[in-house]
Order: C-alpha cells, then structure tokens, then sequence
C-alpha cells in the first residue's frame, strides 16, 4: 500500500497525538532525573576544597562513558526491534527480543568486573590530566565498576519498556535511580569525606536500586514461554539482533568518543578549562536529556508505526517532533544565556571556573538548537532498526569534526574547541536529514 495513500494509515491525527504527548511526557521526566543527579554530583564536588575532585570525575567517568555508552546498543536496538513487534502484535516476539538483549548484558557486565584492573590501566593510560586529577579519577573508577551488570542489565528493560510504549516505568527507573544517587551523593562525599570515590559508590549503588524496580515491573509482564532456547537462539534472529547491535555499537563507540575528544582536549588546554567546560557540558547534558524525552517517544512510535505500516503518521509524527525538539532547546538555552553567571555559580565557587564557562556559554545555542534535530533523527532511525544508516552517518561527522577539534589543541583555542563541537552536532543533523530523505523517496 502506498505511503502517499490517505488511507495507507488508522492512526488519527488525535490519537497519535496524544501517544506522542504521553511519552514525550514521561520520557521528559525520566531523563531529566538522570542529569540533575549529575549537576548535584557535580555540585557538591565542586564546592569542595579542591577541584582535582571535579575533574578526577569528569576524567573517569569518560571511562564509564565508553563502556556503558558502547553498550547502549543494547537499549537501542531492544527498543526498536520491541517496538516493531508490538507493531505487529507479537508480544511474545517482544519478550524473546528482551531476553536475548539479558543473556548478552549478563555476560558483558561480569566480564566488565573481572577486566576491571586491565581496563583502568588501559583507560587511564591514554587520558591526560595532572597526577592528583588522575589519581581522584581512579579511586571513582575503582568504586563505580562494580555497578557495570546492573548498569548493562537496566539498558535492556529501559529498551523493552521503551518499545512497549510504557514509558511510566522507565520514569519510575530511572527516578529511583537517581534520587538513590542523590541521596547517597550527599551521604559518601560531605558525611563521610569520601569525594571522587565516594561519588562512583553512590552511582554504583543507584545501578542496582534501578534494576530492582525493572524486576518488579518486569516479572509480572512475562508470559507463559520463559526461557525457550530453540527459540531464544534462533540463528536467523540471532544473526538479525547482532548485525543491528553492530552497527549501533559503532556509531555509539564513534559518538562518546567524540565527546570524550572534546573532554580531554579540554584537559590539554588546562585543568582551569577542563573544569568550565565540564559544567558546561553538564548544562548540555540537562537539555539533551530533556530533548532525549522527544527522541524516545520518536524511537518509540517510529517503530510501532512502521511495524504496523503506518507511514503517513510516521511523517506525521516526525514533523511535530523536530518543532517541539527545537522549541525545548531554546527554552532551555535561553535563559542560560541570559543569566549565566547565576547558573555557573549554582555548580561551582570558583570564580576563575565561573569566568571562563560564562565566556564559552554563547556556545550551548548553536549547538542545543541544531543538535534537537539530530537527536530526533537518531530516534527515527533507532526506531526503523536503520543501524547502518546511523554508523555511516556518523562516521562521516567524525571526519568533519576531528580536523577543527584538533587544530584547537594545536593553538590552544578554548573557542575553537567549542566551534568544532557545533559542527559535529551541524553535520549529524546534515548526514541523517539527507538520508531520512532518500529513504522517503523510496531510493
């Protein structure tokens, strides 16, 4: 049936609309729990005596960006490949598709724990930062990878649930979480004077609170097949499942490492600067994630539309996400360019610290308002299982980007540095515009 065809699609423009809503909604609330449990880590790392601790942080957790952020293929593709069963109405192909995303998570994790010393020497050997911010960001390592299984296992429900429409869980998830990050923040780093260490055992923790809740939730929702292995292990899907989980993984690989370029040409131009653009990119995180609850719903819907064939609402739906998209990040990056000095000063103390972010903020709108879109982009094609597309895509936005980001290094250009950042977010949006247009023409 053809996409142009007004009767191609049962999706009211009501109905979809209010789905679209629905989990936008909740997506929202759930990942905004995420980053602002980070800017309070961060915050009350930042107000300590000394910001080696800060900046120990921000080393390691480009480490744990890596690893986890590598493996979020197994949310992603769980996600889309659920939702295209819901789609079809194959619930128990939607199970099948989470179980195999658990053996998998399950088996990572506790290979993470057990190369946990090789994997630090290795990760750290090739950051740069000065001995005392190494050596802080080593005792968070050492404290946070204790958390990976939980850390890979949660990626998998928050996927499914996704996928199934119930973004209500995946807000309670996270929200747990978070608010045990928070609380436990508070606890390890000005009660017990733990610091760096103690901010990777309050994140630990939070990991295994989170899959508590997933379990709860999860664990009435199984139905009667369990754990079929002829099933479960099925080479076609199998095979399907890895090529998809590939491809994302390459472009996730590509992504973090993009920004952890960013982080440690950061500590190239100096710890001072390292720590601005830290807070910097926590602000960022906190619209990304907001913007991330427009993708989600996008990711979500994508794939249930597309299963069901439902092209026209597809578009449909694509049209208002990039609008509400936008409109976030300019709500979001207007006032923090008006006031931004008050917002610098909520994370830090340091005057110096708040002194140069106040002088790279102008940075966060070119890159909030043209990285909406391409975070919407990446929901659609996560959504359509399109793993190729994104790893293609990104490829060649690593390339446009690593020229200018390393020049910055080169002439020691805080500003530059910034530049090259908006033009990896301008050529994502670029790469995945041009492609999601020859896929709606057919070519």
């Amino acid at each position: 049936m053809s996409g142009d065809d007004p009767k191609a699609d049962s999706v009211g423009n009501q109905s979809l609309a209010r789905r679209f809503a629905r989990l936008t909604f909740f997506n929202i609330l759930a990942n905004l729990t995420v980053p602002l449990a980070g800017l309070i880590d961060a915050a009350i790392l930042g107000h300590l005596d000394e910001i080696k601790f800060l900046a120990g942080v921000a080393l390691g957790s480009i480490v744990f960006d890596y690893v986890f952020w590598s493996f979020g293929f197994l949310r992603m593709a769980t996600t889309g490949m659920t939702a295209q069963s819901c789609g079809r109405g194959d619930s128990a192909a939607a199970e099948r598709v989470l179980r195999r995303a658990l053996l998998l998570a399950a088996t990572a994790g506790v290979l993470l724990v057990l190369l946990r010393e090789p994997l630090a020497d290795l990760a750290f050997g090739l950051l740069s930062g000065s001995p005392e911010t190494e050596s802080a960001g080593l005792e968070y390592y050492g404290a946070r990878i204790w958390g990976a299984p939980a850390a890979l296992l949660n990626l998998c429900f928050l996927g499914w649930f996704l996928g199934r429409e119930e973004s209500r869980i995946a807000l309670y998830m996270t929200a747990a979480a978070n608010l045990t990050n928070i609380a436990l923040d508070y606890l390890f780093i000005l009660e017990f004077g733990w610091a760096a260490e103690g901010a990777g055992w309050a994140t630990m923790a939070s990991q295994y609170v989170q899959l508590t809740v997933a379990l709860f939730f999860f664990l009435p929702r199984r139905s009667g097949e369990g754990w079929d292995w002829q099933r479960l292990l099925d080479r076609d899907k199998l095979a399907m499942m890895f090529r998809l989980q590939r491809d994302i993984f390459a472009r996730t690989l590509l992504l973090v490492s993009a920004i952890a370029l960013f982080t440690d040409a950061s500590a190239r131009l100096g710890t001072e600067v390292l720590a601005a653009n830290t807070l910097l990119l926590r602000l960022f995180t906190v619209a990304a994630y907001l913007i991330d609850g427009v993708a989600y719903a996008v990711e979500s819907l994508a794939g249930v539309l597309h299963g069901a064939g439902e092209h026209r609402s597809l578009r449909r739906m694509m049209r208002w996400a990039m609008l509400v998209a936008v409109g976030f990040a300019l709500l979001f990056a207007g006032p923090l360019l008006v006031a931004p000095t008050w917002a610098l000063g909520l994370l830090t103390s340091h005057e110096e610290i708040i002194r140069l972010g106040v002088a790279y903020s102008p940075w966060l709108l070119p890159v909030l308002v043209v990285g909406a879109l391409a975070f919407v982009y990446d929901g659609l094609f996560l959504g359509l299982t399109a793993g190729r597309t994104l790893r293609n895509a990104m490829i060649l936005s690593i390339a446009i980007y690593l020229p200018p980001a390393l020049w910055a290094v080169h002439t020691q250009s805080p500003h530059l540095l910034w530049a090259s950042f908006a033009l990896f977010m301008a050529a994502r949006t670029l790469t995945l515009g041009w492609a999601d247009r020859r896929r709606a023409s057919g070519r």
